[in-house]
């Protein structure tokens, strides 16, 4: 589905009324089901002092202001270029709550001892799982890691919908085997998308070029973003938000 079809989707269902029911399963709060029957790694904090001092500082932040929409991920979202996230985001009230080197049950664990602790978003977007690619994990248990995230958004926050971003491409070419990961765990992932609590949007298309090569000035290592590449994402996600932060509070 192309950007204006997803917004326009997006848009239609933000007012549908969301109730999670009494005793559902949390295995019933997603679309997608299991995509393995492998165990995937539990929920476990990092245990070095700057990952643990961002997730303090998250912490704090959503307990001392309502923000409009969390943004939860790894170094992808912590290292957003300062000056596009003030004109992007800050003036939004999304608030940045990536932290570097995360992978899924790191964010999984954040969820419950924390970071959720402030009033409920009405948005939270969800880019996570490259780190357990990059962590030598399949496919299908990156992916998994990704579910579990989702379900655990929504047993905490069931007023929440979710925007669930494809990972971002990376790798030089088309052929790298990091980028072929990547779009599998995107195939996976997308199917958690019902357009009712989770909105899936793959919009990491416009970081390559015509030949579908991630290059340097976009991408120095690969992996993380320069502000040009932020600067390609920015107004795509400001198009997927906005429906999402016009809803009424409550």
């Amino acid at each position: 589905m192309i950007l204006a079809q997803r917004a326009a989707a997006i848009a239609a269902a933000v007012l549908i009324p969301l109730a999670v029911a009494g005793g559902a399963s949390a295995q019933s709060l997603v679309a997608c089901h299991k995509f393995t029957d492998d165990v995937i790694a539990a929920p476990e904090p990092r245990e070095a002092a700057t990952p643990l001092k961002r997730f303090d500082e998250i912490k704090q932040w959503v307990k001392t202001e309502h923000y409009r929409a969390l943004y939860l991920g790894d170094s992808i979202t912590q290292l957003w270029d300062p000056a596009l996230w003030r004109a992007n985001m800050a003036t939004r009230g999304v608030l940045n709550a990536g932290v570097s080197g995360d992978r899924s049950e790191h964010l999984v664990w954040r969820l419950d001892h924390g970071n959720l602790d402030g009033p409920p978003p009405k948005v939270a977007i969800v880019l996570i799982g490259t780190n357990d690619i990059g962590h030598g994990r399949s496919v299908e248990d990156a992916a998994e890691g990704v579910r579990a995230v989702l379900i655990k958004l929504r047993v905490r926050e069931p007023t929440t919908r979710i925007l669930l971003l494809g990972l971002w491409p990376r790798g030089a070419t088309p052929s790298d085997p990091f980028r072929k990961k990547v779009e599998a765990v995107n195939k996976l992932i997308q199917t958690c998308g019902d357009n009712k609590t989770v909105f899936y949007a793959d919009i990491g298309g416009v970081l390559l070029d015509a030949r579908g090569e991630l290059t340097r000035d976009i991408s120095p290592d690969l992996l993380h973003f320069t502000a040009a590449g932020y600067a390609r994402i920015a107004p795509l996600l400001d198009r997927l938000l906005d429906p999402f932060l016009a809803m009424p509070n409550g």
